[in-house]
Formats: C-alpha cells, structure tokens, sequence
C-alpha cells in the first residue's frame, strides 16, 4: 500500500482500549468516515484493483461494510447487497450461523440478492478473526454467486482471518494492518 494512505489512515483510525471487553483494542473505523481525503482515498485504494473486471454486485456486511459497500458498487457501477443481522430483512431470505470472537451470531440476505454466476466484491470494515466474512462468502457460494474479492480497510493479521477467507479461495485486499487484537 502506498506509504502515504498508510501514515494517513494509522492517523485517523481511532483505538479504543479494552473494547468491547478488557484487554482488547478497539480499531473504530467511523473516525475514518469522518476525514472526507481519507475516506476518500480509502474508497479509491479499495476500487482500484476491481474497475474494469465485470463485477456484477458488492456484498457489504452490516453496517459499516454498508457505508464503504455503497460507496465502492457506486464507483464501480455494480449493484449494492446488504449482508444484515438477522431479523433485519422483509421477504424470503437464506441465513448462516457463524462464530464473532466474543460469542455467536447469525446473518442473512435476500435469496434473489445474486443470481448464480453473479460475480461479487465482498466488502467490510475490518477483517480479524474472520468468522462474519466467513459466513458471507458462504452465503454468497451457497446462492451461486462467484465471490472475486474480499477487501477491507483493517486487517488484524494476528488474529487470522486473512488466511481463513484465502483458504475459502477467495483473494483477500486490506488497506492497513495492526498488530494484535
């Protein structure tokens, strides 16, 4: 990654300490969405690789996937799919199970979000132990969807998520790596 996004970004994300329990940190990724330049230039870096490759939608995972995921398919000319919590979706919907790091939870999507063959961008905030970004990638596979990419801004390489989303055969791209949790 270009060593000026890099300085900027490690200057606009905020860490919060022992959150949401004691001994991690935090990687609040809002204080980003708050620097226009930085916003922007991260929205920039994550759509660079993927402009021009026929990319039919971006899946972006509750809820800050959802700022950077619109902004990302906009650019791209792709459509937007909401991964969401479950509860949160009207109409006929497939789901998944999945492990956080601090417990479980479930999400889901629209069954007709993709269509098979479809080729997807997924797109969150910040990859740690990668349980959430797991359980979209299946979901997405599950409904014949191709799933080309995962970025994120953050990636916690301490915690493994990376390797768990490239064992699952699909590239990984993240704009600035932090040590630890």
């Amino acid at each position: 990654m270009e060593e000026s996004l890099t300085q900027e970004l490690s200057d606009v994300i905020r860490a919060i300490e022992d959150y949401p329990k004691p001994g991690v940190t935090f990687r609040d990724v809002t204080s980003l969405l708050q620097h226009p330049r930085a916003f922007r230039r991260s929205v920039d870096a994550l759509v660079h690789p993927y402009v021009g490759i026929g990319l039919d939608q971006v899946a972006g995972i509750e809820a800050r996937g959802f700022i950077l995921g619109g902004a990302i398919a906009h650019q791209l000319t792709s459509g937007f799919v909401p991964i969401r919590k479950k509860g949160k979706l009207p109409g006929e919907k497939v789901n998944i199970a999945y492990s956080l790091e601090y417990g479980l939870d479930e999400m889901e999507m629209h069954r007709d979000a993709v269509n098979p063959g479809d080729r997807v961008l997924l797109v969150d905030d910040l990859i740690a132990t990668g349980g959430t970004a797991e359980a979209a990638v299946k979901l997405l596979k599950e409904l014949g969807a191709e799933v080309v990419a995962a970025c994120f801004v953050i990636d916690l390489p301490d915690l493994g998520g990376r390797k768990k989303i490239e064992s699952l055969g699909v590239p990984v791209r993240t704009l600035i790596e932090f040590d630890g949790d």
